[in-house]
C-alpha cells in the first residue's frame, strides 16, 4: 500500500496541535482559563499600562541599534517595532547574525523588544523559519506581516483561497517557535486587510494565540468612514496589535489624496476609538507611526533632510498625546 510523503505542511499543521495543547496545559497548571485578546504566545496578557508604545522604528533608521534605543527611551517609549526587512534596521538574510544585537541594544537602553515589522507572508521562503525561530528565541512576541494583493485577472475569492493555506501554515510556524504574526490592515486598492471583513474570513478558523489583526485605525478610517466600529468590532477577538497614527483629507489639483499629520489633528475619532477598545477589551501593545513630514524620518531615510531635533520632538509630542489617552481607559 503506497503512502503520501510526509509534508512539512502536514508537520507544521500535528506541532500546532502540539504547541496548542502544551500552552492549555500550562495555563490550567497555572490556574488562568482563556487569553484575553491581545495576549502574547505563552505569556501572561499585557494591560494597558503594561503593554506601553513602541516605536516603529523605520523613523529611527538614521542611527544604529545602540542610537536608535537610546534615544527611543529618552523620549519615554516603553519599547522598539523593530524593522527587520529589505531595507530595515535588520536585514531578513543577515537576521541571525544582527538581530540579536538589536535585541540587546533595545533591551540594554531598559526598553522591550516584543515587536517587529517584516516582509513574512509565505511560510516556504527560505528566509521566513530562520527569522522566527531568530525572533522568538529572542523573546519577540509579534511580528507584522508581509501584505498580499488582490490582482485585476484573479476573482477576490479565488484570491483568499490562495491565501489561506499560507496564513494557515504560518500560524503553526508561529506555535512553534512562540510568536504571533500581525497583519496591518493598510488602505489602497488591491490590499488584502484594506475593507477589514476578509481579514476575519482568513482569520476566523485560526487560533488567536498565533496569528491575527493589527489594527490600524487611521487606514480602517481612510477605507471605512464611519463604519469602522463594526469591523473593529467584527475582528477585535483577532486583534494582536494596534497602530497608532492620524490623517487628513486634502484637496489636490482637483483631486481628494490622504494626508498625514500629527495624532489628534486629523479624521480619526479618537474618542470613539478608545470607547470601543475598552467595550472590546482589546489591550496590546502599540506601535506609534509618524508618517508626515519630519525630515525624511517618515520614510525610513538613512540620512535625514531636517535636525535631529525634529524629529525628536514629534515623537515626544505623539508619545505624550498617545500616552495621555491611554492613561484616560476604563480597562
Amino acid at each position: 500500500m503506497s503512502s503520501k510523503p510526509f509534508s512539512r505542511r502536514r508537520a507544521l499543521s500535528i506541532g500546532l496541535g502540539s504547541a496548542a495543547s502544551l500552552f492549555l496545559t500550562g495555563a490550567m497548571a497555572h490556574g488562568t482559563s482563556e487569553p484575553r485578546r491581545g495576549d502574547p504566545p505563552c505569556s501572561p496578557g499585557p494591560s494597558p499600562t503594561t503593554s506601553g508604545v513602541h516605536v516603529f522604528s523605520k523613523h529611527l533608521q538614521w542611527l544604529d541599534y545602540d542610537g536608535m534605543a537610546q534615544v527611543a527611551a529618552e523620549i519615554g517609549f516603553d519599547g522598539v517595532d523593530l524593522t527587520v526587512r529589505p531595507g530595515g534596521h535588520v536585514l531578513p538574510e543577515r537576521a541571525e547574525e544582527d538581530l540579536p544585537k538589536a535585541v540587546e541594544a533595545i533591551k540594554k537602553a531598559g526598553l522591550q523588544p516584543l515587536m517587529m515589522t517584516t516582509a513574512i507572508n509565505d511560510p516556504d521562503d527560505p528566509l521566513t523559519e530562520s527569522i522566527l525561530k531568530t525572533a522568538g528565541a529572542l523573546g519577540i512576541r509579534y511580528y507584522r506581516m508581509g501584505y498580499y494583493r488582490y490582482r485585476n485577472d484573479t476573482p477576490v475569492e479565488t484570491t483568499l483561497k490562495e491565501i489561506q493555506p499560507k496564513v494557515r501554515d504560518l500560524a503553526a510556524l508561529n506555535a512553534q517557535f512562540g510568536i504571533a504574526g500581525s497583519y496591518q490592515n493598510h488602505a489602497g486598492n488591491g490590499y488584502v486587510g484594506a475593507p477589514l471583513w476578509d481579514l476575519y474570513l482568513l482569520f476566523k478558523d485560526l487560533d488567536p494565540r498565533w496569528i491575527g489583526s493589527q489594527y490600524d485605525i487611521r487606514h480602517a478610517t481612510v477605507e471605512g468612514g464611519t463604519f469602522w466600529p463594526t469591523t473593529l468590532r467584527l475582528l477585535a477577538p483577532h486583534v494582536n496589535t494596534l497602530v497608532a497614527k492620524d490623517f487628513l483629507w486634502a484637496r489636490d489639483e482637483g483631486k481628494w489624496r490622504t494626508e498625514n499629520c500629527p495624532l489628534g489633528e486629523g479624521m480619526v475619532d479618537w474618542p470613539r476609538y478608545f470607547s470601543v477598545l475598552d467595550r472590546e477589551k482589546i489591550a496590546t501593545p502599540f506601535s506609534l507611526h509618524l508618517e508626515y513630514p519630519i525630515g525624511g524620518a517618515e520614510h525610513g531615510n538613512r540620512k535625514l533632510s531636517a535636525d535631529k531635533d525634529v524629529v525628536i520632538k514629534a515623537m515626544r509630542r505623539d508619545l505624550s498625546t498617545l500616552k495621555n489617552w491611554l492613561k484616560q481607559r476604563s480597562l
